[in-house]
């Protein structure tokens, strides 16, 4: 049976054997507690489930449990015996979870007893002890002092000559690091996230109510205009001219489930599509009904569209930058105190000349997943939002001023775009907010 002291490759993870083993196990609960409690963590219920799962019965000494199949029928419900190969569940938050353990200690590195670590290929944790001289909650004993030898002058220049070489070998390679980083575009370090997962990224669209005119309708209609709307082609792609004053029925409509996706959001998950496909990462399109909550808390997603698309208002619903309808008039509010508008500016026949959106890139989202919406007032809006996630020139000018680390926040952007003949053009930045 494995205890505490070892590591899932059976080496010694403590340096220090007058520490016993229940110190250890309240010094690794304490650092669960600890991680679970932080933002990271705190609403990622699955994130939280599975480690807490992996890492009590790592600490009972029950490895057994720490298969993928246990995992995914004890954690995520699934049916004893399903398909792992086509059900991926438990790998995918896996490197979720890792992710996060991962921000959760570049956030304080230096704070942490012991170190819970998830290694890649395994669901067994690992702990890596941080100190070997002390128990939890106990100061360390001062070191003793090194032995005084004597050397030579000779020896002395040597040992410095060394140093210096290592020194300077180790600073050429962190600022090779830190270029290669650099190097990497920001379209690229914006959408790096979704690696983190091996699903595929989620596009969803909404596909709101559409109702048709029924087939007597058409038929009435020709009864005085021989001749005209003979076939579904001219029935579905021309419009029917009735009399403003005529009057129909409710049984002379029908809901049509085969139509009513938005222009604007089909333009903007063509162009997204492209996108990710370029950059190797697979994806799928939902519409409608194609999609639940359950999908996007086992994907990344990217949501299209802002008042059609129930999912887009429920999880921006409350951020900085949020959607708004009031009194049948659709806007953008900020939340105090900046409490700036921005609403669609129309032409002199009712066309949108310009319109706004909202780009917003959720490392935590209600879903407990890497989320990014892509959202207009309008359609021109959500159209113009996708070009601006996906092109380099756009997001830099962006994020010219983005904080530090602006890779590591949550951030939502407020764009603007000018249209002619319901085409948008270029987006442009006008507000950010970074948490």
């Amino acid at each position: 049976m494995r205890t505490l002291i070892e590591s899932p490759e059976n080496h010694e993870v403590s340096r220090s054997p007058a520490e016993d083993v229940d110190d250890k196990r309240k010094a690794v609960h304490l650092e669960l507690e600890k991680i679970l409690a932080s933002p990271f963590f705190r609403s990622a219920a699955r994130s939280r489930q599975f480690l807490e799962y992996v890492v009590e019965h790592q600490l009972a000494g029950h490895p057994e449990l720490l298969k993928e199949r246990t995992i995914g029928t004890e954690v995520f419900l699934r049916p004893a015996g399903y398909a792992t190969g086509d059900d991926p569940v438990v790998r995918v938050q896996a490197g979720e979870v890792r992710r996060r353990l991962d921000q959760y200690y570049r956030a304080r590195p230096n704070g942490s007893f012991v170190r819970i670590e998830l290694p890649v290929g395994s669901y067994s944790p690992a702990f890596q002890w941080l100190s070997t001289t002390a128990k939890p909650g106990t100061p360390a004993p001062p070191s003793p002092e090194p032995e005084i030898r004597r050397t030579s002058h000779a020896k002395f220049w040597a040992i410095t000559a060394i140093c210096l070489v290592v020194a300077l070998a180790a600073g050429g390679a962190f600022f090779a690091i830190h270029r290669a980083l650099r190097q990497r575009s920001v379209v690229e370090q914006f959408w790096s996230p979704i690696f983190a997962s091996q699903q595929p990224v989620l596009i969803c669209l909404a596909k709101p109510v559409l109702y048709r005119p029924t087939q007597d309708v058409y038929h009435r209609y020709a009864q005085t205009h021989p001749g005209t709307f003979q076939t579904e082609v001219e029935r579905a792609d021309q419009p029917l001219p009735l009399n403003e004053n005529e009057n129909l029925s409710w049984r002379d409509m029908y809901i049509a489930s085969d139509y009513g996706v938005a222009l604007g959001d089909v333009y903007a998950a063509v162009s997204l599509s492209a996108y990710l496909g370029k950059i190797g990462k697979p994806r799928q399109v939902r519409i409608g009904t194609n999609y639940s909550f359950e999908d996007l808390r086992n994907s990344p997603d990217v949501v299209v569209g802002a008042f059609n698309n129930k999912w887009t208002m429920q999880l921006t619903s409350n951020l900085h930058f949020a959607f708004v309808e009031d009194n049948e008039d659709f806007m953008i509010r900020e939340e105090p105190p900046g409490h700036r508008i921005w609403k669609t500016r129309k032409g002199a026949h009712g066309e949108a000349i310009e319109d706004f959106a909202i780009v917003s890139r959720l490392l935590d989202s209600k879903t407990g997943q890497f989320t990014i919406t892509v959202a207009g007032i309008g359609g021109t809006g959500t159209q113009a939002a996708a070009e601006f996630v996906s092109n380099s020139e756009y997001l830099e000018e962006a994020l010219r001023n983005a904080p530090e680390g602006w890779q590591t926040k949550n951030m939502e952007v407020v764009i603007e775009t000018t249209v002619t003949d319901s085409v948008p053009g270029p987006p442009h930045a006008i507000a950010s907010y970074f948490w």
